[in-house]
C-alpha cells in the first residue's frame, strides 16, 4: 500500500498474511517456536566511536562495487561480512565531505545465518551482495526523528510464536532497496523481480545471531542511523563478505 508523506498509515487488515510473509523473509526464528540461545556477552553488538577521516575511498571495497555507488551519494553504510559462510559482520557508516570520506560510526552485527550470495533466492538464508539504496524506514516504535520517511505500524510486530529473542527485531527497520518498490513502507510485500528472488531485506535490530537475509545491529546503532541518514545525501548500503567486497 503506497501512502504519501513522512508518516504512512497502518497497512490494511487484508494484507496481514502478506506482511507476515515479509517478516518471516526478513529474519524470524527458523521454525517459529524453536529455542534460540541467548547472546553471550562477547556476542553483544559493540559500538565504536573512533573516527577515521579524509579517506580517498571506502576501505576494502573494490572497483566492481565502488563503481556502483552513485556519484551523488554522500552517505554509505558498509557491511563487512566476516566470510562467505559467516553470519558475523561489521557495519560502518561513512560520510563524504568534499572529495574524501570520514568513518563516522561502526557497530558489530549480523547478516544471513548462512552467509552471503551474489544470487539471492527466497529462503536461502544468505544476504545479497551488492550496492543498494536506502529510501524508507519504519517499525513498531514511534519515529525517533528519522530523516528517511518513517512508517510506524503494528504490522512490523514479530509474531509471538517466534522465539522471544526475536520479538524486538523490527522495533526499528530501514529497508534495503533489493527487489522492492521505493517510496513504500518497508513491509510492503511487492517484489518487482518476482517472489523467487526474495525480498523484505532490512537493516534491523540485532538478536545476537544470524538472520534470514537481513543485516542487524544494536538498538542504539539503528537509532543513530535513523536520525542520521538523509535523503538529500542519497544514502546507500554496500554489503557483502570480505572477498566479494574487495573484488
Amino acid at each position: 500500500m503506497r501512502v504519501g508523506g513522512a508518516m504512512r498509515t497502518t497497512v490494511a487488515a487484508a494484507a496481514c498474511a502478506a506482511l507476515l510473509m515479509s517478516l518471516t523473509a526478513c529474519g524470524g526464528s527458523d521454525s517459529g517456536g524453536g529455542h534460540q540461545s541467548q547472546a553471550k556477552p562477547s556476542d553483544r553488538p559493540r559500538q565504536a566511536q573512533a573516527r577515521t577521516v579524509d579517506l580517498k575511498r571506502i576501505p576494502d571495497v573494490g572497483d566492481r562495487l565502488r563503481k556502483q555507488i552513485p556519484a551523488n551519494s554522500r552517505q554509505v553504510v558498509a557491511v563487512y561480512g566476516e566470510g562467505k559462510n559467516s553470519a558475523e559482520s561489521k557495519i560502518v557508516l561513512y560520510t563524504k565531505s568534499g572529495s574524501t570520506w570520514d568513518q563516522t560510526r561502526s557497530w558489530q552485527g549480523h547478516n544471513g545465518k548462512k552467509g552471503w550470495t551474489t544470487d539471492h533466492r527466497e529462503g536461502d538464508n544468505r544476504s545479497p551482495v551488492g550496492v543498494f539504496t536506502l529510501s524508507d524506514a519504519g517499525g513498531v516504535l514511534p519515529d525517533p526523528g528519522a530523516g528517511l520517511p518513517y512508517t510506524r505500524s503494528a504490522g512490523f510486530q514479530a509474531p509471538r510464536y517466534w522465539s522471544k529473542s526475536h520479538w524486538h527485531d523490527f522495533d526499528y527497520v530501514i529497508a534495503i532497496d533489493y527487489n522492492r518498490v521505493k517510496g513504500t513502507s518497508p513491509n510492503d510485500p511487492t517484489r518487482p523481480q518476482g517472489q523467487s528472488k526474495g525480498g523484505s531485506i532490512w537493516l534491523h535490530m540485532d538478536h545476537g545471531s544470524g538472520t534470514s537475509a537481513c543485516v542487524s545491529l544494536s538498538k542504539s546503532g539503528m537509532e543513530y542511523l535513523l536520525r542520521t541518514l538523509d535523503p538529500a545525501k542519497h544514502p546507500v548500503v554496500v554489503m557483502g563478505d570480505k572477498a566479494n567486497l574487495k573484488a
